[in-house]
């Protein structure tokens, strides 16, 4: 299998604007890294958004009592305008799920 094969089939594609695909190398090789063992920094994979600013996982409350995550991280999930994500509520705690996604990474 090539390694563009590889890439493509373990899901590390994303849509360019034209409408083709590109596959991910950087993201594939630093997840293939992580599952090594192989720790490339504070904050492990995608720790670095645009400009070369570490991303510092921490969202607040605005004013308005709209809670903002960012380009950066949506980026970093390959999220797209119009993506839902159902809201859970915890103690403490809000989880976003894909809707129609999995419930595997629940605790």
């Amino acid at each position: 299998m090539s390694k563009s094969d590889l890439v493509h089939a373990c899901g590390y594609v994303s849509n360019k604007k034209d409408g083709g695909e590109r596959l991910n190398f950087t993201a594939f090789y630093e997840a293939l890294l992580e599952a090594k063992g192989v720790n490339l920094g504070v904050g492990g994979v995608g720790s670095v958004g645009k400009g070369g600013r570490k991303l510092s996982y921490v969202a607040t409350v605005q004013g308005n009592g709209n809670l903002l995550i960012g380009k950066a991280y949506t980026a970093l999930l390959d999220l797209n305008p119009g993506a839902e994500f159902e809201i859970k509520l915890g103690r403490k705690q809000i989880r976003l799920t894909p809707v129609g996604g999995s419930n595997e990474d629940e605790e």
